[in-house]
C-alpha cells in the first residue's frame, strides 16, 4: 500500500489531506525567541512536549538551552526516556500500584525525574513506592488561581512539604504551579509567602516552577520562580493570537483541508471533522479559522466533516476540490490526532516526523 505520507520535497499542494503541517522557520523562531527571553530574565526554561510529542522537536528545544522537559503523563515521559533525555518532570498526581510501578521503573533509567503532590495520599503513595537509597524528587503543586489541582494556601504547602521532607525516600524539591492567565502577582504573593514559613522551619526550596504560555512572556514578573514551564508557544495558535500573545506571523501550526462539497450557496464542508481539528472550542463559537477568508466559519464537525457557513465571507470561498488552512482553536490536541507531523518550508516539505508520544494519556 502506497503510503500516506509525503516525499522530502513534495510541494503542500500535492499532499493527501486533512494532514497538520508545520512552518520550519516559525518553529525555529519560536523556540529561539523563548529561550532568549528567558536567559535574558536568568530563569531555567523547561517546555512541556504535550504541544507537539515529538522527540526532535524536544531535541531542539534542548539544544537551544532549555533545561529539561515537562511531561505530564508516566507514559509520555516513557517515550522521552527512551530517547534519552535525562532531566523530566511529570506534572500530574500519581497514585496507584500499577502507575507507582512504572514510575519507579523510570526513575531507575532517567538522571534527574521529579513529580508534583498536592495531597498526603499522593505523597505518602510515592514513599512506599521508592526507597531512601535513591529518593524521588517531589514538588508541592500549588492553586495560585488557576482552578485545578494544587494545596489552597501557603500553610497547606508548608504542611506538605514537611510531609515529604520526612520520608526517607523522598526529596523535597520545590513547589510548583500552574496559574490563570495574568495571574503572576497572585504567583509571587503565594511563592514568596510559601519560602518564608519554608525558611523558617529550616527547609530549603531550590525549584519555585511557574508555568503556561499565556503568560510566557511575564515570566520576569514573578521574581520568585527559578524556572517556566510552556508548550503551545512552540507552534501557537488561534488561542495564542487572540489573547495577544503571538502575532498571525508566530504560527507554526495550520490544518491543511480539502473543500469536498459546495451543497447551498452559504455552506461549504472540508474533510477536516473533530479527527483532525477537535471539538475544543477554547472559548470560540467555532472550530478552527480559515486563513485568508475572513467571515468563514466552521460551525460544525462531524467526524470526518467540518461545516462551513460561508454566507458572510468576505471573498469567494474557494471550490470544490480546493485547499484551505485552518489555524487551529488548540494546537496540542491535534498533535494528539496524529500519527506524524508534516513540516515544510516555504510550502515544501523538509520531514516528516513520527508524534513518539501521540496517546500517551496514562
Amino acid at each position: 500500500m502506497t503510503s500516506p505520507w509525503p516525499d522530502i520535497g513534495t510541494p503542500l499542494e500535492n499532499i493527501l489531506t486533512p494532514m497538520p503541517v508545520i512552518d520550519e522557520d516559525r518553529l525555529a523562531t519560536n523556540i529561539r525567541r523563548a529561550q532568549a527571553y528567558f536567559d535574558q530574565h536568568g530563569k531555567a526554561f523547561r517546555p512541556h512536549i504535550k504541544t507537539h510529542k515529538i522527540v526532535a522537536v524536544a531535541e531542539a528545544q534542548r539544544a537551544a538551552g532549555a533545561t529539561g522537559i515537562n511531561c505530564q503523563k508516566i507514559s509520555e515521559a516513557e517515550v522521552f526516556a527512551d530517547a534519552g533525555f535525562e532531566d523530566i518532570l511529570i506534572t500530574y498526581n500519581i497514585l496507584g500500584a500499577a502507575k507507582l510501578a512504572r514510575l519507579r521503573a523510570l526513575h531507575e533509567r532517567v538522571a534527574h525525574l521529579g513529580v508534583v503532590a498536592d495531597s498526603a495520599t499522593t505523597v505518602d503513595g510515592l514513599a512506599g513506592a521508592f526507597d531512601a537509597a535513591r529518593p524521588l524528587t517531589v514538588l508541592v503543586e500549588c492553586d495560585t488561581g488557576g482552578r485545578r489541582c494544587g494545596v489552597q494556601t501557603p500553610e497547606a504547602a508548608t504542611e506538605l512539604a514537611v510531609r515529604i521532607a520526612a520520608a526517607p525516600a523522598l526529596r523535597f524539591g520545590g513547589i510548583l504551579t500552574y496559574p490563570a492567565p495574568g495571574g503572576a502577582t497572585a504567583v509571587e504573593a503565594f511563592m514568596a509567602s510559601t519560602m518564608a514559613l519554608l525558611a523558617a522551619r529550616g527547609i530549603d526550596c531550590p525549584v519555585r516552577s511557574s508555568g503556561g504560555s499565556p503568560d510566557l512572556w511575564k515570566a520576569h514578573l514573578v521574581p520568585s520562580a527559578t524556572e517556566h514551564r510552556a508548550g503551545t508557544y512552540v507552534y501557537n495558535d488561534r488561542s495564542m493570537v487572540r489573547a495577544g500573545h503571538c502575532a498571525r506571523g508566530d504560527l507554526a501550526m495550520h490544518i491543511l483541508a480539502t473543500v469536498v462539497s459546495r451543497p447551498a450557496e452559504d455552506r461549504a464542508v472540508l474533510d477536516a471533522g473533530s479527527k483532525a481539528l477537535t471539538s475544543d472550542l477554547l472559548g470560540f463559537s467555532d472550530f478552527g479559522e480559515i486563513e485568508g477568508y475572513e467571515g468563514a466559519r466552521i460551525l460544525s464537525l462531524s467526524e470526518e466533516h467540518a461545516v462551513v457557513d460561508i454566507g458572510d465571507c468576505r471573498k469567494s470561498f474557494p471550490a470544490i476540490g480546493s485547499v484551505v488552512h485552518i489555524v487551529p482553536n488548540h494546537t496540542c490536541v491535534v498533535s494528539n490526532l496524529f500519527d506524524r507531523m508534516v513540516f515544510h518550508r516555504n510550502g515544501v516539505v523538509t520531514r516528516v516526523e513520527d508524534v513518539a508520544a501521540r496517546g500517551t494519556v496514562w
